[in-house]
């Protein structure tokens, strides 16, 4: 598997940053007209952005080399090397969402609007980046036989990246690619066809996202672990049960959206 995207020579571009920008890109894209709808100033929200981005890459970089604090005890010149891979999503997630939280009290915000208006985007962001997981052979499932991946009906440059320390492994970045991008249909759809309570997207994607990558993580064999424990799997049913308090405190309180409001409030 060939990680390099350009060599140029004086600089090599790899497949993990160019999917990684396009991620942040598309995600950002994506946030400025869900902003737009909910009548969010363009200062609040590119401000979010750019502060969010920042923060959440820091926060996915720390929490990875926390824990293989070892190997980057013994290679420290390696930890801002994040074009080789190494962001661990769930450490980005809390680091922005503890972000948020504290810029949304300063500026007189609603945070679960605001979180309603970052898990649109931050979710086909997700779907994106786990391609660059791909290219670094990251996030990568159990041994499975050849047999089975020719079953799937996959493309042959994915069989063939899925080609790792001498054997075929389960694409697991695959089904999280896939499942994310229907997450973020079913985001879209609910925000365009229902009448939602503030909070709701926010619940609904903590649970999606902590349902699958909870399952997804039974398969994977590069997780991030303490002790027999991975840590996805621990952080993710803790975003599931959130997500639900979340959801059922949204709901109970009938808070819809009041554009007028959102107006005032910014």
């Amino acid at each position: 598997m060939n990680s390099i995207l350009l060599d140029l020579g004086f600089i090599k571009i790899r497949w993990y940053s160019f999917f990684i920008f396009l991620a942040f890109l598309t995600a950002s894209i994506t946030i400025l007209k869900e902003a737009k709808k909910k009548k969010i100033k363009d200062d609040t929200i590119t401000d979010i952005l750019f502060y969010g981005m920042i923060i959440g890459i820091l926060g996915a970089r720390i929490h990875f080399v926390l824990f293989n604090l070892d190997y980057y005890l013994s290679n420290p010149q390696e930890i801002i090397m994040v074009w080789n891979g190494g962001l661990a999503i769930h450490g980005g997630i809390i680091c922005t969402l503890l972000f948020l939280i504290l810029y949304s009290k300063k500026k007189k915000l609603n945070t679960l609007l605001i979180t309603d208006i970052i898990v649109v985007g931050l979710i086909i962001a997700q779907a994106i980046g786990r391609w660059g997981n791909f290219f670094n052979q990251e996030a990568f499932g159990r041994v499975i036989e050849l047999s089975r991946l020719k079953a799937l009906h996959l493309p042959k440059f994915i069989i063939d990246g899925m080609y790792i320390d001498g054997y075929y492994r389960e694409p697991t970045f695959l089904y999280e690619s896939i499942l994310n991008v229907i997450g973020f249909i079913v985001l879209i759809l609910l925000r365009k066809y229902k009448k939602l309570h503030t909070g709701t997207l926010t619940g609904i994607y903590l649970i999606w996202y902590g349902t699958i990558r909870f399952f997804i993580e039974i398969l994977r064999s590069d997780s991030l672990m303490i002790g027999p424990i991975k840590i996805a799997m621990l952080i993710s049913l803790i975003g599931v049960i959130i997500g639900i308090i979340i959801l059922v405190l949204s709901i109970n309180k009938k808070a819809y959206y009041n554009e007028d409001k959102i107006i005032k409030e910014n």
